[in-house]
């Protein structure tokens, strides 16, 4: 009979400084570590939640503890998609089974997951929403960074002169940026014109959730990401039509075994696959960086900005990202 314990904590995340996007600015972020123990192997797994559907700390509590009596005794991740929708709660679960499982067997996440071995990914560093020229001289400070993710508000004129300034600050990166729902469908036609001038590759969740009905017979010469708009694979089938790229965070769709099926459906219905993520520690980016082996766009970098980081941790070089054997997943390889 499997014997398992499963133990799970909250840690308050203190960002190096306020992080400002549309409608909302955060100073800190608090986060939910599930930990299995099962015949002397553990597994880890972190999450944040999603703000925006109220799937806060409480929520993540209450959602594992519903699940902790089949946990214990021995659900695997597969049963914890039945026992949970997606999810935060359901996430820190996921990536604890997984992690548990690498250890158990002796082999790495990425080759349960049926990958080849993992590769340093290029990763977008973001820029929250500030002044121009504040966000200019940001992005002058990513002097490594070779793609820039932008925050903007929804305010029209000052979001243009956003990226006009970045794009005059950096001529050289792949640029792209972030509406977090702040604009209308109004809006668009003259924030694009904007964003081709700045030659900006990748426009995400420009509009409200619930309002995708809008980008019906929407036609956008920058590629238009959804974010807020699909939460998991359920909802996937409402962005074809509407977006080109479906944006897979593992807090929202409840953990790597769900964002790995996102991936393959949406490549089936033909739209591109980027990787993000909601703020937390490289235990919350090294699950994540295992789907980014199978994406087009990849957007890691929720470590860099909290005030410390936990240890040993992600790397970051040269605009890259790389999560080895020791951060989280690597079957007791280089532990």
């Amino acid at each position: 009979m499997t014997r398992r314990q499963l133990s799970v904590r909250v840690e308050t995340l203190a960002l190096a400084e306020p992080f400002r996007i549309s409608g909302y600015v955060f100073e800190s972020c608090d986060a939910v570590v599930a930990t299995i123990v099962e015949d002397g192997a553990s597994g880890r797994g972190e999450a944040s939640g999603v703000y925006y559907t109220g799937d806060d700390v409480p929520a993540m509590l209450a959602a594992i503890e519903r699940v902790r009596g089949e946990i214990e005794a021995g659900a695997d991740r597969h049963a914890l998609r039945d026992l949970l929708p997606p999810c935060g709660g359901r996430n820190a679960l996921d990536c604890a089974l997984w992690d548990l499982e690498a250890a158990l067997s002796g082999r790495p996440v990425w080759q349960l997951a049926g990958g080849g071995a993992p590769r340093a990914l290029t990763t977008t560093f973001t820029l929250g929403a500030d002044t121009p020229e504040r966000m200019a001289a940001g992005a002058r400070r990513y002097a490594d960074a070779t793609a820039i993710k932008v925050k903007l508000t929804g305010e029209v004129d000052i979001d243009i002169a956003r990226v006009a300034a970045i794009r005059a600050a950096r001529d050289d990166v792949w640029l792209g940026v972030d509406g977090n729902q702040g604009f209308k469908i109004d809006d668009l036609p003259r924030l694009i014109e904007a964003l081709v001038a700045a030659r900006v590759s990748l426009l995400e969740q420009p509009l409200a959730r619930g309002r995708e009905s809008d980008l019906d017979g929407f036609e956008s010469a920058v590629r238009i990401a959804a974010d807020e708009s699909i939460l998991g694979l359920a909802e996937l089938p409402h962005a074809v039509g509407r977006f080109d790229v479906v944006n897979i965070k593992l807090d929202k769709c409840g953990g790597l075994t769900e964002g790995l099926m996102m991936a393959t459906e949406a490549r089936r219905h033909g739209l591109d696959v980027m990787v993000g993520n909601m703020v937390g520690t490289s235990l919350a980016m090294a699950p994540a960086f295992v789907l980014g082996q199978q994406c087009d766009v990849v957007d890691l970098d929720g470590p860099t900005f909290l005030k410390a980081d936990r240890a040993p941790g992600i790397v970051y070089r040269d605009g890259t990202v790389f999560s080895g054997p020791e951060v989280w997943g690597g079957g007791g390889a280089g532990a």
